[in-house]
C-alpha cells in the first residue's frame, strides 16, 4: 500500500534525516549550519518543521513560522518548500503546502505567504496555477556582512 504521511521534525535525529531533501533547495547550507539554524529558529522563531513521507522515506519537506505583522496581520510565513527533485510532479509540495494552509485556519491565522527566487518558474506556475496565491510583492535585501 502507498502510505503518505506528514510529521512535525522536532528532535536533531529527524531535522537531520531531512536535510538531503532541503539541501536541494538550500543548497548553500552545510548540515551542520543547516541544523543549527534550524534549532535557533524553532526556539526564537517559532519555526516548524515538517515532512511529507512516502512509504516512510522523506519525499518533500516545509519549514514556516506563524507571525503577525501590521501588513499582513496574523498569517503564517512558508520559509520553505522542497519535493525531491527526482520525484516531482505527484503532488507531494500540494499536500505538505496544504496541510500548512489547514494548521493556520486551526490556529487562527488569516492567510499564508512566501517568496520564490525570481528564477524559479516553474516553482512560481505551481503556486499561482495550483495553489492559488497571488504576486504581491518583491522581496529586496542587502548584506550587512
Amino acid at each position: 500500500m502507498n502510505t503518505l504521511m506528514i510529521k512535525e521534525l522536532k528532535s536533531r535525529k529527524e531535522i537531520i534525516e531531512a536535510f538531503p531533501i532541503m539541501k536541494q533547495l538550500r543548497t548553500h547550507l552545510d548540515e551542520s549550519t543547516y541544523l543549527e539554524l534550524v534549532l535557533e529558529a524553532q526556539e526564537v522563531d517559532r519555526y516548524k518543521m515538517l515532512a511529507l513521507f512516502y512509504e516512510d522515506k522523506i519525499v518533500a519537506v516545509t519549514g514556516f513560522k506563524p507571525m503577525t505583522t501590521l501588513y499582513y496581520g496574523r498569517f503564517v510565513w512558508v520559509c520553505d518548500l522542497v519535493t525531491d527533485t527526482n520525484i516531482r510532479s505527484k503532488g507531494y509540495g500540494e499536500k505538505l503546502l496544504t496541510h500548512v494552509h489547514e494548521w493556520a485556519r486551526e490556529n487562527k491565522y488569516e492567510s499564508v505567504a512566501l517568496s520564490s527566487g525570481l528564477q524559479r518558474t516553474n516553482a512560481h506556475r505551481f503556486y499561482e496555477e495550483r495553489m492559488n496565491y497571488d504576486k504581491v510583492s518583491y522581496v529586496f535585501k542587502t548584506s550587512l556582512t
